[in-house]
């Protein structure tokens, strides 16, 4: 037996764990600011919606019940501005990152196949490849600003094309030229793409725009898949609650492949998607206090050296001090602050911190407290 892991990067978070060590070591405890996990509560009417539904002793179904997919389509109409939305151009999955590192494999990829992804990056892309086989590529964050630039990308052996806006780790977001420049290179080439849009909700300074706008599909669908989470926009990282929108054959096929698998989402989760999706106040709310934290940090780290470079979107502040990386994290643990290390996503972060906003406002306060020495 092959093990299949041996195919696989050494998981980067267990690297951090002697820095994590020494941070939980400060006298007045941790600030973890590095994975960028959700600490806020769960909104109430989603906790109701999921207690609702707990008496549920059969099988959900993998294409989740009507009421999920009335939720899908309408809130990507009405969010996204998708157009003709249809119950087969939505399909929801346990999770974004099942779906991102087993999506290569249910696509039928393998050895003699290429998978693209920005040369910074959520590691899974690479991981989702490299599971099946597949060639791993990366593409330079500029690739689509020109028409000069994207003829540099080389379409042959590519069989699967991620974009990320906006951009973890960088925070980085493709405006809508862009966007369009990919879609139609994908489709002159017959690339599937695939845009990871999970930090949509969570624009700064810019208004993040959606792969299934019109303005940047042309209204048409075909060729592309967009990935969409609850688990920023709503606290729902403990749920596993995410799914697709886009092109129907694609999605059906992957349902077919679902279903054999069981890849079911639990039923009290898909009637808490609903009813997070049908509601925008606990969305305002969240934005208002990541924005509050994220001001907070982005001053203190600014004032002890930093430079913030892009982070005009998503959950992180992309900083540096123009240093190597594991500098930077092992002289912020020492103040019990700990960030992820730039290299995480790339070699080309290999003089960059990611900062999550997502602790809470007293671990923030804290966080500011020491930064100023």
């Amino acid at each position: 037996m092959t093990a299949v892991s041996s195919r696989l990067p050494v998981f980067p978070w267990d690297r951090l764990e002697p820095y994590k060590a020494t941070a939980a070591a400060h006298p007045d405890g941790i600030v973890d600011l590095s994975v960028g996990t959700p600490v806020d509560p769960v909104p109430a009417l989603v906790r109701r919606a999921l207690a609702e539904a707990a008496d549920s002793p059969g099988y959900p179904t993998v294409w989740g019940t009507a009421a999920l997919r009335d939720a899908l389509t309408g809130w990507t109409e009405r969010r996204l501005g998708a157009r003709g939305m249809a119950h087969e151009n939505v399909l929801p999955v346990v999770g974004s990152k099942e779906l991102v590192a087993w999506l290569p494999t249910q696509l039928g990829l393998g050895a003699g196949d290429k998978v693209a992804y920005p040369r910074l990056a959520y590691p899974t892309y690479e991981v989702g490849a490299r599971l099946v086989g597949a060639e791993p590529v990366v593409y330079d964050a500029g690739t689509f600003t020109s028409d000069a630039a994207v003829a540099e990308l080389d379409p042959a052996g590519l069989r699967l094309l991620w974009l990320n806006s906006p951009s973890n780790p960088t925070g980085r977001v493709m405006s809508a030229d862009e966007l369009r420049r990919a879609v139609a290179w994908a489709r002159e080439h017959g690339v599937l793409l695939v845009s990871d849009e999970c930090y949509l909700e969570l624009g700064w300074e810019t208004e993040p725009v959606s792969v299934l706008h019109p303005d940047v599909c042309g209204g048409s669908y075909d060729g592309i898949v967009a990935v969409h989470s609850l688990s920023k926009r709503s606290n729902l990282a403990g749920y596993r609650a995410a799914f697709l929108a886009g092109d129907a054959g694609v999605l059906g096929e992957l349902l077919r492949i679902r279903k054999h698998g069981g890849m079911m989402v639990a039923a009290p989760v898909q009637a808490a998607t609903v009813a997070a999706l049908g509601d925008t106040a606990h969305v305002t709310e969240q934005r208002a206090r990541y924005a509050r934290r994220r001001a907070a940090l982005r001053a203190a780290f600014e004032g002890a050296g930093f430079r913030i470079e892009h982070s005009e979107a998503s959950l992180y502040l992309w900083a540096t001090r123009d240093e190597p990386c594991w500098d930077t994290v092992g002289d912020l643990s020492k103040l019990g602050i700990l960030v992820a290390p730039g290299e995480f996503y790339g070699a080309a972060g290999e003089r960059f911190v990611r900062i999550a906003f997502t602790a809470t406002d007293e671990r923030v306060e804290a966080a500011v407290r020491r930064l100023a020495g």
